[in-house]
């Protein structure tokens, strides 16, 4: 039996649910030689901001039970060197394109994405909102919903792409905020994003991390994530991205059936680099012994 693998989120039609997560890729150039990327249903790049930076201070990745703590500090060259060094070259690799945003202020985000949609690279934008507002003194923008659905109104008022808004896990009812960003004119709903956590170093006796806390994830928030997408399933009617502690296309298909159109792979490209066209094997060939045909008659089964 042949199987469809090809899926829609919203208005972006993917050759398959699998893509690589924000921060997890780079750009995709260190993975495309090992293959080829437009094996892929999409490259999601690099968290994106306005001006270059440097980063937090090191160690900032360190290795934790059943996953990694991250306190990179959104390092990247800037919105203008990425769409001239980066976004170029990706372009040409036959693979849609998804570049995560963020920034400190409103007018930061809505900026880098006017570039992105004018510069004709890219498919969409998805929103990092668990970035810190410095206007309302440093509270992230999506943990508070009159915030976040200010942001996301903005943000689409300057956006002629689809656009994606990665919900932040840190908060007491995650559909409370999605609810807020669908109100806001978001097109698609990518979560979870990564948990906070911190690592002691017994030692020097005090935090592992340079930054203190840092980023969760890998395989232990997975039964995390799947519960948050079937919560925010249940409220939202809008298309939703799963991700968190996928390293298998099981995994994948745990996602799907409570209600995910497509699933990001993260933490597992750093082991792997493989990962992400293996997880795309594995679906193919889950569906191939299941007898499904397209994932469209799974999807949402177990909400």
């Amino acid at each position: 039996m042949n199987v469809n693998l090809g899926v829609n989120v919203g208005s972006l039609e993917l050759r398959n649910p699998v893509m690589p997560a924000s921060g997890c890729f780079g750009y995709g150039k260190e993975y495309a030689e090992y293959y080829s990327l437009n094996q892929l249903g999409a490259v999601v790049v690099s968290g994106t901001t306005l001006e270059p930076r440097l980063g937090n201070k090191t160690p900032r990745v360190t290795e934790v039970t059943a996953g990694m703590l991250n306190a990179i500090g959104l390092a990247n060259p800037g919105i203008d060197a990425v769409i001239q060094d980066e976004l170029q070259w990706l372009a040409k690799q036959d693979v849609p394109i998804i570049v995560n945003v963020s920034g400190d202020s409103v007018e930061d985000y809505c900026r880098v994405v006017e570039k992105v949609c004018a510069s004709g690279l890219a498919q969409a934008i998805e929103l990092n909102v668990s970035c810190p507002n410095v206007a309302l003194g440093g509270i992230a923008f999506g943990v508070d919903k009159k915030v976040l659905r200010n942001l996301v109104e903005s943000v689409k008022a300057h956006c002629t792409l689809p656009l994606i808004v990665k919900l932040s896990p840190n908060v007491t009812r995650i559909q409370d905020l999605a609810v807020a960003a669908a109100e806001g004119g978001a097109d698609a709903l990518s979560l979870i994003n990564t948990l906070i956590g911190m690592q002691i170093d017994l030692k020097a006796r005090k935090p592992v991390l340079a930054n203190r806390t840092g980023g969760f994830s890998g395989r232990a928030i997975k039964p995390v994530a799947v519960r948050m997408l079937h919560d925010v399933a249940k409220e939202v009617d809008l298309p939703l991205i799963g991700m968190g502690g996928i390293y298998s296309g099981k995994d994948a298909i745990e996602f799907v059936m409570v209600g995910a159109s497509a699933i990001m792979v993260g933490t597992a490209n750093f082991t792997d680099p493989f990962a992400c066209p293996n997880i795309i094997k594995e679906i193919a060939e889950w569906m191939e012994r299941e007898g499904i045909k397209n994932l469209e008659e799974i999807r949402g089964c177990a909400l």
